[in-house]
């Protein structure tokens, strides 16, 4: 296990799917129970020991600045990365942090929700040297399976990768750890100045540099259209639900009501309440 301290962040697209019906918001920021998607993400870096945060913008990125530095947790130091290829692919998003990180780094999306075991899990397990990707086995429970960048591998090695694969036993969460040599990846599969995350780890993968990380039970999903975010605030408020009554149960007998509430708040799921922090 590495130590990582450093997170990249890539929000530099449009949105478009999701915003179709009102082009006002901002993809990161759409409320999910009230509270700003991307909060969710810099929640769970902060508690995984992330340091810094690096976000690359592009679309309406004057605003998308202005907007996530209303976010930003205390002691997080976070970076603005301009992407003014911004309606290219997301490989070109990613490039455009080379030279911004030293070490190796985790790497998310801006529209992705997860819970807090997915990032420890993956710090824990992410190899050196090696491109390590968050992947969920559970096919049954993917939203749009249809979309999803599908995984075909052999133990913990990548074999394949692409959304549009007839074979395959996960699915990309689009979490991810990984060391500098990505940039070199996604320099090599540039063709007309462009390409894909995707592009870069299939052709690590074709030099056994890409494994994944196994999330088990885990919960994540990925929110590009309105019916992507409401199926998201289901299972999230399902889960919070859930967790309240656990921790409420587990805190009877021991002590008064009030200190029964107090824990049952400070054993929420590692998924935060979205409402103490919407504001």
């Amino acid at each position: 296990m590495t130590a990582i301290f450093e997170a990249v962040i890539l929000m530099a697209g449009q949105g478009s799917r999701l915003r179709e019906s009102d082009k006002t918001f901002l993809k990161p920021f759409v409320p999910v129970l009230g509270r700003p998607l991307i909060s969710y993400t810099l929640d769970a870096l902060m508690r995984a020991g992330i340091k810094t945060v690096n976000f690359v913008v592009g679309y309406e990125s004057g605003r998308m600045i202005a907007q996530a530095n209303r976010l930003i947790p205390s002691g997080l130091s976070v970076s603005f990365i301009e992407n003014r290829d911004w309606q290219k692919q997301n490989g070109i998003s990613l490039l455009a942090a080379a030279g911004h990180v030293g070490k190796s780094f985790l790497l998310t999306m801006s529209d992705h929700l997860f819970d807090q075991s997915i990032v420890d899990l993956l710090l824990h397990n992410a190899v050196p040297n090696q491109l390590n990707l968050a992947l969920d086995r559970k096919l049954d429970s993917i939203f749009d399976v249809d979309d999803a960048m599908k995984v075909q591998t052999q133990a913990d090695r990548i074999l394949k990768i692409g959304k549009d694969l007839t074979v395959y036993d996960g699915i990309d969460t689009g979490l991810f750890v990984c060391s500098l040599d990505i940039f070199d990846y996604l320099e090599r599969v540039k063709r007309d100045g462009d390409c894909s995350l995707a592009d870069g780890i299939r052709l690590m993968a074709s030099e056994d540099k890409a494994r994944v990380v196994d999330i088990g039970d885990a919960w994540w999903q990925d929110i590009d259209t309105i019916a992507m975010l409401q199926c998201a605030e289901t299972q999230l408020r399902s889960r919070l639900a859930r967790h309240d009554i656990a921790s409420a149960n587990a805190g009877s007998g021991r002590g008064n009501r009030a200190g029964n509430q107090a824990r049952a708040r400070d054993n929420r799921p590692q998924v935060q309440d979205p409402v103490s922090q919407a504001e």
